[in-house]
């Protein structure tokens, strides 16, 4: 069964390998990490997709399914749990829906241990001197995606403990993040002016309130919170509802079970959505005021243009949720504008360091080299 899965996982990433080496760009290790940050972005929105159709015990072992590589191996184990339970979290298209989302990590692991040897081969081969090829950033890649793995594990085995799957949801954007600044080393970026370097404290703080807000959404949609409000902008007709804390964010729990093991009480779950809510208020009031800053300056005003887009973007598809009772194709999106979000603050953050002289030199310097 390793074998396969094996197997799976290098035919996953066989087709951006094969996009890659076609490509007429001359730098093929820029096109590797471009590639292989897309699909990671590709892989978030899937797992949102595969937790929002609560296909994450589709199959309920790991790495296979039913002890097999794929369901159609397993197809007999699938359909007797489905048919005992046909509304229950093993179906024949939940146990593909997870399976795939398995075969696409699978995939970008390979192309990230193939950015890593590349990466140390170059950097051995050039006397170690070119900084774009220094293995430290491909190697912590590396790392996560083992850690990352270990959590996909732990969120079947534990079966969809709600800690285990917002954990697993933070390192996916970590890794995003840590791709993105992988990605923005490679690329021509134009001159920025000098004042950006005020803008290097914001937008780190950005990242971080970000991070917390995307962790507070993965709480929501892990606790199955999302229309524990069903109105907007008050919640059950109030500004303050009856809320409860303390078991909504106690951490180490079972799925919709308190830490003493009854049911998990509606209150709580208002708590969790209540917070949710308000505190996206503060983070798109100050990624709002960032993006404006960056307006103002040289070199980071497209990024500061798609900020706004994209924060605006987001508060609405959150709004229509609540408004639409929550279909699934605008869940998804906009779990998909948090990596977004996240990956245009990084890149924000990266070009805020780039003195304006740098980076002249290092466009000049590359122009030159072509």
């Amino acid at each position: 069964m390793l074998i396969q899965l094996a197997i799976m996982g290098l035919l996953a990433a066989l087709l951006p390998l094969a996009i890659v080496w076609v490509s007429n760009d001359a730098d093929k290790y820029r096109k590797l990490v471009w590639v292989t940050l897309f699909l990671t972005f590709d892989l978030i929105m899937f797992g949102a997709f595969t937790r929002l159709t609560d296909s994450g015990l589709g199959c309920p072992d790991w790495p296979g399914c039913y002890g097999q590589a794929n369901p159609f191996q397993a197809h007999a184990d699938i359909s007797a749990a489905q048919a005992a339970m046909p509304t229950g979290p093993v179906t024949v298209m939940k146990a593909w829906i997870e399976m795939t989302h398995r075969y696409l990590a699978m995939g970008v692991g390979v192309l990230i241990i193939a950015i890593m040897v590349i990466a140390w081969r170059r950097w051995l081969q050039s006397g170690r001197r070119q900084i774009k090829f220094s293995p430290v950033f491909p190697t912590l890649l590396f790392a996560f995606v083992c850690l990352q793995g270990a959590f996909g594990a732990w969120t079947v085995t534990l079966k969809l403990q709600p800690v285990i799957v917002t954990t697993h949801l933070l390192l996916g954007m970590t890794l995003l993040a840590l791709l993105t600044w992988l990605g923005a080393r490679q690329a021509n970026h134009s001159p920025v002016s000098p004042s950006a370097s005020a803008l290097c404290a914001p937008a780190a703080l950005a990242v971080i309130l970000l991070l917390m807000q995307i962790a507070l959404g993965g709480w929501v949609s892990t606790n199955y919170a999302t229309l524990a409000c069903s109105d907007f902008p008050l919640c059950h007709g109030v500004l303050l509802p009856q809320m409860d804390f303390a078991n909504g964010f106690t951490l180490w729990r079972g799925l919709g079970k308190t830490a003493g093991g009854d049911y998990l009480p509606f209150p709580a779950l208002t708590a969790i959505h209540w917070t949710h809510r308000m505190f996206a208020l503060v983070v798109i009031i100050f990624i709002a005021r960032v993006a404006q800053q960056a307006l103002k300056t040289n070199g980071l005003r497209n990024t500061g243009r798609w900020l706004l887009f994209v924060i605006a973007l987001q508060f609405a598809t959150g709004v229509a949720t609540v408004y639409l009772d929550w279909p699934l194709a605008l869940a998804v999106m906009h779990n998909g504008g948090a990596a977004l979000l996240l990956l245009l603050l990084v890149m924000l953050n990266y070009k805020a360091r780039i003195p304006a002289d740098t980076a002249s030199d290092r466009a000049a310097a590359r122009l030159s080299a072509a």
